[in-house]
């Protein structure tokens, strides 16, 4: 029985009943251009025109700049990067663990793509040690994928994303889609280097889940296994400082990830995923056009 696959299909399917011009009704396979495409032919660059088709061999020859020409694929290649760590056990602000978050967000993603006859594949760090799924396709290979992720305990374990990027841009030599799910910290602490190796070669999405905060209710204090003070969580000081500090690192990860042109949305509940998974590839869509 595939219980995950099975959960996911139900939550979808309710969504696509109630917007019947979203995503969920075959609108999918439209939603990728520029990378993942077939090469067709040259014409002369416009202004607005993607950058990176340029051709510039075939533009020194003509003394024009060229744009390559490409006509849709049939099918993807989806590649999932989840990020792991000891704070993938902690909450978000509705309560939710956020490694089941992100289990739920790549899983949907992965289903869409196994609909559609896409090959998934995922990567993630196991406290040092890589986990890599070739892309296959099938919703049986996507179940799977889901239940090894599960499976992870991330107890003591210590997030390193870069580490699953690093192979990915290493060792991956087709062209993808790449879903990288982490949250704030871990594209904070992302080197850029990395982003901008691994944007060149294939198109990029973030999906970032969100954290509980430490003021305003009743937080769980991971480290010292008990509940944070109310003196604490009600602290209209540290409330603000709080908000201050996260908002000033959701602008930073947000420049970061545009230099690249790199479109990330933030998940907070398991209500929201198809929305925000709806508006990110909408997003993604909208900046390769440009």
């Amino acid at each position: 029985m595939m219980k995950y696959i099975t959960r996911i299909q139900a939550r979808v399917s309710i969504h696509a009943r109630k917007k019947t011009s979203s995503i969920f009704d075959g609108s999918y396979k439209s939603i990728y251009t520029g990378n993942g495409l077939d090469f067709e032919n040259l014409r002369e660059y416009i202004p607005g025109d993607n950058v990176r088709d340029i051709d510039w061999k075939a533009s020194a020859r003509n003394k024009n700049l060229l744009i390559k020409r490409y006509v849709a694929e049939k099918r993807h290649n989806i590649m999932l990067i989840f990020d792991t760590g000891a704070g993938f056990l902690a909450d978000t602000n509705a309560g939710e663990t956020k490694k089941d978050l992100a289990l739920n967000a790549g899983g949907t993603v992965a289903y869409l793509s196994a609909k559609n006859g896409d090959s998934v594949g995922a990567v993630y760090n196991r406290n040092g040690m890589i986990q890599f799924t070739p892309m296959r396709a099938g919703l049986g290979n996507v179940e799977r994928i889901l239940t090894d992720y599960d499976k992870e305990n991330f107890e003591g374990y210590k997030g390193n994303l870069a580490k699953s990027l690093e192979y990915i841009i290493k060792n991956v030599t087709q062209r993808m889609i790449v879903f990288v799910i982490s949250d704030a910290a871990g594209i904070y602490h992302l080197d850029e280097t990395l982003l901008k190796q691994l944007s060149f070669r294939h198109d990029v999405l973030f999906i970032s889940i969100g954290d509980a905060s430490l003021t305003g209710g009743k937080s769980y204090d991971m480290n010292k296994n008990r509940y944070v003070t109310d003196y604490i969580t009600h602290n209209k000081k540290l409330m603000k400082l709080e908000q201050e500090m996260k908002q000033q690192i959701a602008d930073d990860n947000e420049k970061k990830l545009i230099r690249y042109r790199i479109v990330n949305t933030e998940i907070h509940n398991e209500e929201e995923i198809d929305d925000k998974i709806v508006e990110l590839l909408e997003r993604h869509k909208y900046a390769n056009n440009r």
